[in-house]
């Protein structure tokens, strides 16, 4: 097999791969701009007749369904990554550097909860939830994602600490810095790439998750954006223009995370945060 002929397979399959992550971006993309009829009658075409009645219409809704699921999925999120980048990053910082046989067990239990798909505790959690009376409470919710994502939290920061050299908290320890202090001021802003990950994984995460806010905080209490999107999704019918143009909406937020933490991101993933 020719290097040229390796070449062409290797666009190919790239060539598929583009297709089949553009398409659902494609659809989503020519739909919010076309009709109702048209959009049942071929999802795939381009608009002939461009409209913006779709986006005015979720825009403008009575309930303010579009901003009320924003702003719950935004504090939901926020508090969620405070809490687990806070934690996780010391709890990490205290495994590597207390490097003995017990730590090693201990993070490897931790490294155990990123094995648990959520929907195997999901009854669990619930009843957990009842019993302390946080069930059908953005709390609760939120108590559900820190514990579920702390460990990946310190999987993340534990390998990209490892990368960090030891003389600095021994120059620290010298100058009479302990080591909470010593890791708020000088190891903490060293794990910015690490971080950066952090929040765009477990952010894209929580953001986008359905099934847990749809059971844990139910339709009463408020919904995230991605419940949001499943109201808009009639008993009878359904309204495509509305509901493609609620996802247009749902996604601008992560992609503009995205593209401000980019650099580091990328930076975080091949500077040894996903080193064990």
């Amino acid at each position: 097999m020719t290097s040229k002929f390796k070449t062409r397979i290797h666009l190919l399959f790239t060539l598929c791969i583009t297709f089949v992550f553009f398409l659902p971006l494609y659809l989503v993309l020519v739909n919010i701009f076309k009709e109702n009829a048209a959009i049942s009658a071929n999802p795939l075409s381009f608009p002939v007749q461009f409209t913006l009645d779709n986006l005015k219409a979720v825009l403008t809704r009575p309930d303010h369904l579009l901003y009320n699921s924003m702003w719950n999925s935004f504090v939901i999120t926020i508090l969620t990554l405070s809490v687990v980048i806070f934690s996780s990053s010391m709890v990490a910082y205290y495994l590597v550097r207390n490097d003995s046989k017990k730590t090693r067990l201990l993070l490897l239990f931790f490294l155990l909860g990123l094995m648990v798909p959520t929907t195997i505790i999901l009854i669990p959690v619930v009843k957990v939830l009842i019993a302390v009376h946080l069930m059908s409470t953005k709390t609760g919710l939120i108590m559900f994602y820190v514990g579920y994502y702390i460990p990946f939290g310190i999987f993340m920061y534990a390998g990209f600490i490892k990368t960090i050299p030891r003389e600095l908290d021994e120059a620290a320890s010298i100058d009479g810095s302990g080591p909470l202090r010593t890791f708020w001021r000088i190891i903490f802003p060293l794990l910015g790439p690490c971080t950066s990950s952090v929040v765009i994984f477990i952010g894209l995460w929580v953001w986008n998750d359905f099934l847990n806010p749809l059971i844990i905080i139910g339709p009463v209490k408020g919904t995230t954006i991605t419940a949001g999107i499943y109201r808009v999704i009639g008993q009878f019918s359904v309204n495509w223009g509305q509901m493609f143009s609620m996802m247009f909406l749902a996604s601008l937020p992560i992609i503009v995370l995205y593209l401000a933490l980019q650099r580091q991101f990328v930076e975080g993933i091949t500077s040894g945060s996903l080193k064990g």
